[in-house]
């Protein structure tokens, strides 16, 4: 398996894949939405899988001496590779707000959603759907991308968009907490977050095996 993610990082990769890494930094930006910079990471995943998809990345793969579940196990691996380095990003953007900037003006006067434990689990959250909805989506065929990515922004931005909104409806206020406020909250909903993240992409890779083992390259 180290073999099959080598070969992942070092030949099926796009070098977008981990330029896009940096989205995650997007965390630390006031007067904007914070998650959109999942959606860029994930964007760059996409890119990946075209560039290896036109490669012929598959075929190379299958031709190997192992077994198709390793296929679609490298391609796992990959994407959580890229996704944990973000989140590693994303988590020190958001210690960083949850302390030194907490109460720095321009964030305390934001109408957007800060950056705390809750965003950050949503940020998995939205991983995990796109673990689920694309690269599952790719696997069913090992071809056709655009269709399960369109599906995937839809439904990223429509949980974005929930997000963002939560926190201004009354009795929600909690969830746009500042630095330590609200701190039970904030590591209940995180762990959620993180729960969710795990159990959709277990779910979606076993699937990937199922359906990748009837596909006929």
């Amino acid at each position: 398996m180290r073999d099959i993610m080598l070969k992942e990082l070092k030949l099926s990769a796009s070098p977008l894949a981990f330029i896009f890494i940096s989205f995650g930094l997007m965390f630390l930006l006031p007067g904007y939405p914070i998650l959109c910079g999942v959606f860029f990471v994930t964007l760059g995943l996409f890119q990946s899988f075209q560039t290896a998809r036109e490669a012929n990345d598959i075929v190379f793969s299958v031709l190997l001496p192992i077994a198709k579940k390793d296929v679609v196990k490298g391609k796992y691996l990959f994407v959580s590779f890229i996704e944990g380095c973000a989140l590693v990003l994303m988590l020190m953007a958001t210690i960083v707000r949850m302390t030194v900037l907490k109460d720095s003006p321009v964030y305390r006067s934001n109408a957007l959603m800060n950056a705390n434990l809750f965003a950050l689990g949503v940020a998995f959250f939205i991983f995990g759907l796109f673990n689920a909805i694309f690269v599952g989506g790719f696997m069913k065929t090992a071809f056709k991308q655009g269709k399960p990515f369109i599906i995937y922004i839809v439904i990223a931005f429509l949980t974005i968009g929930i997000a963002e909104t939560l926190h201004h409806i009354p009795g929600l206020g909690a969830l746009n907490a500042f630095g330590v406020e609200n701190i039970g909250l904030q590591i209940v909903l995180l762990l959620a977050g993180i729960f969710a993240s795990v159990v959709i992409t277990l779910l979606a890779y076993h699937k990937s095996c199922r359906d990748f083992e009837l596909v006929d390259i």
